[in-house]
């Protein structure tokens, strides 16, 4: 399965022409259930379009596909390149007669993202963003008349899926787009230059180097132009000339594709390391945490003591990082897209829409604002697999299924100029692991729409204010960008038109039309001005948002009134607008966004941090001096979140009152811990030592920070000498015991259909639990090493439960993927990773917890079978089994 964000791969020969396969090709619509009472029929297939990797759907309803022949190891599988296809419904029955190349040249090499606005093409073929501009409109490239340019470049990760993906017009009328986390540096055509790098050097393509001789890790930490610093993969935004670059959102591993609603809010997905996929609501300018703010620490590397793993990849107890949103799982997230039309029904208006190729699912989600962020309910919006019998992804090790549910791989989604759902499935029974199994390179386009559903395309004119209305109110993002620029270049003699869009029934419209009017000149201004004190919260940010695109507007003189307003959705983007404005300017509305602050809601409060940025230092004076709590222990919770947001060195000796009271909660001396830990002093230190002799979890992490730190955040410090002074940590007198698993045997495992036939006892079988306490929680006994026991059987199933333990090589759980540590001595050591620095800290079976030193290590590698003993070697029975399954099921 090609680009999907767990770095997959072709390894197939395209020198037999499909039709000679005599393997599936497709999945058969009647596998495939959707809501309500749409359907889903196919509307295109092979051999019209080839491996698709992303689409998108021009005003006349034509598909534009972005194909993958060439994708990593099948580079050069078609030598002529890959192509940019073109296929058409002439006959308006609902499926696509005609197809056709609209370019194909060696230099496309698996493209990740098309965007068709008007005559031009944008795809996306890293190290490029290339603009064809189809000048006779024949939608034929011919380099003779046509034209070929390279908007920006400098993107990292050739022939590589963490890469540079697709275009998404903006109701600003800006293009937006994102990339992966293999590196860019990028210069736009107005001589602005972004740095993002990070630890991630990746695979960056066969046969490939970095960019100008410079791997992304050297470039780590490095601001860019605008003065900020961003690491990992990011989202941007640029004017369509290419000038104006701008990061809107950094921090990421692979998110695939964004969307932008018309109230200007950023949604995307991201993949995951192990179990914790995503969908995310982008906070401007926000940090998402896959990497550390320098970019040089993975997650792994970072993860504290009790944190669970999506707390952990994400960094969700890190101040500067937003939420995660929607954290499902293992997966392989990719195209993704906002459905604003009526089509499908007033109920399903305002529909967030993720494709999720690794459980043959795309997900639908009814966003609802929750304090400055938003609530993500995810349902299956369509899929061939309602059982969620996953197969063919890393999770299940790569073990495919025959069964052809699990075949669906959903690449991309759009919504078409007549309302209906488009879905690009790449088609494969695997996903991910650099590998695929469908040599056929077939592909399939489906629509979801009303049964019986008749296409309309409206056939619009755009020399006429009608006309441009029209395209401007289309369901198809960047069909209503047609719309948007016509009625801009004729300024204000379209400022009727445009106005009266304010009063239509549909509020992404009437969102449409704020963001225009402010563009069209002083009475459009003045429109939008009106609109800030309207009684929806909505319209009043979009109104505040579109008033920050007027070239020389006074922005200060509405955002102080604006950030005492009722609605936690206007005041965030009244603070990200404080980003960039010196604190002579902005102090005083950053401190009237801090009085609203609840310490509840963690966009609001990130939103104000990203208002801080660059006058921490001042504003946190401001706050002591106007909010001021003098008792750190009855701190308000509003108090107690500005200050852990703005982690000043000057609030250690506080945030060591709060960490080491035991009138306080876990969570409140962790997070106390959290924000002294972010700082860099000798009182930093002075602390964390101090802290090291509190019991249980906070001195454990007090003593983690110290270990994980001290060459880097407290180097300076003589942490060093003092763990050793203190006997914390010597690495010339710590002993290291080796643990091996026992290779077990496979003619000695139980059979399943034997535990399957026989009847389990509870009673006996919470005796024989006793078995597990070694590795895993079981009700209130055992210890944290693998997955906790508690409700195991009734979300995996009674017979997935039997086989773990039968053979528990056979499925892996994401995240418990062991390690084999070598040292030079000889002694090896399996078991989990808890942070890959110096010293190496690793667990093994029992919970034992050793501290490594980096110069004894010889290599580490992953661990080909699982760490826990099969049923076999803990000398069980099939009959012990049947009893242990029966407990296990009446845990919740």
């Amino acid at each position: 399965m090609f680009c999907l964000p767990r770095c997959c791969a072709i390894a197939a020969s395209f020198s037999l022409s499909l039709s000679l396969w005599s393997q599936p090709t497709q999945v058969p619509t009647d596998i495939l259930s959707t809501v309500g009472d749409l359907e889903v029929t196919v509307w295109a297939s092979s051999p019209d379009l080839r491996n698709p990797t992303n689409f998108d759907v021009d005003r006349d309803g034509r598909i534009w596909v972005a194909e993958g022949v060439n994708y990593r190891w099948s580079k050069g599988r078609d030598p002529e390149g890959d192509r940019i296809a073109v296929l058409e419904d002439t006959n308006g029955d609902g499926k696509a007669d005609k197809s056709w190349t609209f370019v194909q040249e060696p230099e496309l090499i698996a493209p990740l993202g098309i965007a068709v606005i008007d005559n031009k093409i944008y795809v996306s073929n890293t190290p490029d963003l290339i603009v064809y501009t189809d000048v006779d409109r024949n939608l034929i490239f011919d380099p003779r008349i046509d034209k070929r340019e390279v908007l920006l470049t400098g993107f990292n990760g050739i022939n590589h899926d963490h890469s540079l993906h697709s275009v998404t017009f903006g109701p600003d009328g800006l293009l937006y787009l994102n990339h992966g986390n293999s590196g860019a540096l990028v210069t736009d055509r107005g001589g602005n230059t972004i740095r993002v790098g990070s630890a991630y050097d990746g695979l960056l393509g066969r046969d490939s180097k970095p960019l100008y001789g410079v791997y992304p890790a050297e470039y780590a930490g490095a601001k860019s132009d605008d003065g900020h610093v961003y690491v990992g993969g990011f989202a941007m935004r640029l004017e369509e000339d290419g000038t104006g670059l701008e990061v809107i959102g950094y921090g990421f591993r692979n998110s695939y594709e964004q969307t932008i609603t018309s109230a200007g809010n950023v949604f995307q997905n991201d993949n995951d390391d192990p179990p914790a996929c995503r969908t995310t609501y982008l906070l401007e300018y926000g940090n998402t945490g896959w990497f550390s703010e320098d970019g040089l620490r993975y997650w792994q590397a970072d993860r504290r003591p009790g944190q669970d793993i999506p707390t952990a990849q994400w960094r969700q107890n890190d101040p500067g990082v937003i939420p995660a949103g929607d954290v499902y799982g293992a997966g392989a997230p990719t195209g993704i897209a906002y459905y604003e039309g009526d089509v499908l029904g007033k109920g399903l208006r305002g529909m967030l829409l993720s494709c999720e190729a690794a459980r043959n699912v795309v997900f639908g989600y009814l966003p609802k604002e929750k304090g400055a962020g938003f609530e993500l309910e995810r349902f299956n919006f369509l899929t061939s697999n309602e059982e969620e019998e996953l197969a063919g992804t890393d999770g299940k090790g790569g073990r495919v299924s025959n069964e052809i549910k699990t075949f669906f791989r959903p690449s991309d989604v759009v919504v078409g100029p007549d309302g209906a759902i488009y879905v690009a499935d790449w088609f494969d029974p695997r996903v991910g692991g650099h590998s695929d199994q469908d040599k056929t390179a077939s592909g399939t386009i489906y629509r979801i729409a009303p049964k019986g559903f008749v296409p309309e395309i409206p056939n619009f004119d755009l020399s006429a204010d009608a006309g441009r209305i029209e395209a401007l109110k289309s369901p198809a993002v960047n069909v209503r960008a047609l719309g948007f620029k016509a009625l801009k270049a004729s300024g204000q003699e379209s400022l009727p038109a445009v106005q009266g869009l304010l009063e239509d029934e549909n509020p992404f419209i009437r969102y449409r039309a704020i963001w225009l009017l402010a563009q069209l000149g002083e009475k459009g201004v003045e429109t939008v001005e009106s609109l800030l004190i309207d009684e929806d919260p909505i319209v009043r940010a979009t109104a505040y948002q579109s008033l920050r695109m007027v070239d020389g507007y006074n922005l200060l003189e509405v955002a102080g009134g604006l950030s005492k307003d009722s609605s936690a959705v206007v005041r965030r983007e009244v603070a990200v607008s404080m980003r960039d404005m010196p604190f002579d300017k902005a102090g005083d509305v950053i401190l009237e966004l801090a009085k609203s602050i609840d310490g509840t809601d963690r966009t609001e409060l990130e939103a104000w941090g990203i208002a801080c940025i660059g006058k921490e230092d001042d504003i946190y004076k401001l706050i002591v001096a106007q909010i001021g709590e003098a008792d750190p222990l009855e701190w308000s919770d509003r108090y107690a979140a500005l200050m852990w947001r703005l982690t000043r060195a000057s609030s250690v000796a506080d945030f060591y009152i709060r960490a080491s009271s035991t009138a306080l909660s876990t969570k409140e001396r962790l997070d106390a811990l959290t924000a002294i830990a972010f700082t860099s002093s000798r009182a930093t230190v002075d602390a964390l030592f101090r802290l090291v002799g509190e019991e249980g979890i906070v001195g454990e992490t007090a003593k983690w920070w110290l270990l994980n730190y001290r060459n880097t955040r407290f180097a300076n410090f003589g942490v060093d000498a003092r763990l050793k002074a203190e006997g914390i940590y010597d690495p010339d007198t710590i002993v290291v015991s080796g643990s091996v698993i026992p290779q077990p045997q496979e003619e000695n495992y139980l059979s399943l259909d034997r535990v399957l036939s026989l009847n389990g006892d509870v009673e006996r079988g919470a005796a024989k639990a006793a078995a597990c306490y070694v590795c895993h929680k079981v009700g209130d006994s055992g210890v944290e090493y693998g997955p906790d026991l508690n409700g195991w059987t009734s979300r995996q199933g009674i017979e997935s439960t039997i086989r773990a333990i039968i053979n528990p090589s056979e499925d892996i759980a994401h995240g418990f993927e062991g390690r084999e540590v070598v040292l030079t001595d000889g002694t090896i050591i399996n078991g989990l990773l808890e942070s890959q620095g110096d010293p190496l800290m690793v667990r093994s079976m029992g919970g034992l917890r050793q501290m490594i030193p980096g110069d004894r290590v010889e290599r580490v590698k992953w661990y080909n079978r699982s760490l826990m003993l099969s049923a076999d070697q803990l000398g069980l029975s099939e009959q012990d089994v049947a009893d242990i399954v029966a407990y296990l099921s009446t845990l919740e």
